[in-house]
């Protein structure tokens, strides 16, 4: 896909053994280079972002994740989800065009949507170290300020 490898690589994730209340146990194609990532091997702390190019909402709030990754990028990592998208090249183009320097993946099955209860882009989720779900925010974040005191009070990490 043109445009894919400017995208940040989806690291290879070693297998781990499942938890409770953890990210559904479903593996995603990566929407640049990398191999597929098993959703349920993740740890973090971490910010999994379910957007797509053709969501409102999602361009609204991209730029509080890009800076997120530019400021806390060393103590909390990042993770998009291109869901239900049935352009893929223009989400490409979007998340290069967002400055968006972590790894997506690519749910067009809607492979996450009964298990995060995903209602439509966006949607983003809070994983802690364990790799448990400690909060998901339905909807679109509306500041910097709210996604920092979400990373803050939900994760417990600081910069």
């Amino acid at each position: 896909m043109a445009g894919a490898e400017k995208l940040a690589q989806c690291p290879s994730t070693p297998s781990k053994p499942p938890v409770s209340n953890a990210l559904p146990d479903v593996s995603l194609p990566c929407l640049g280079a990398g191999p597929d990532i098993r959703l349920a091997d993740l740890r973090g702390p971490l910010v999994v972002n379910v957007w797509a190019q053709w969501c409102g909402p999602c361009r609204d709030e991209a730029p509080y994740l890009a800076e997120l990754q530019k400021r806390a990028g060393g103590k909390v990592k990042l993770l998009g989800i291109d869901y239900a998208d049935p352009r893929p090249e223009l989400a490409v183009r979007f998340a290069i065009e967002q400055k968006w320097d972590y790894p997506h993946l690519v749910d067009p099955d809607k492979l996450t949507q009964q298990p995060l209860r995903i209602g439509g882009p966006p949607l983003t989720a809070f994983v802690d170290e364990d790799g448990k779900v400690v909060h998901v925010h339905r909807g679109v974040l509306t500041s910097q300020q709210q996604l920092d005191q979400l990373v803050r009070d939900k994760l417990g990490v600081t910069w």
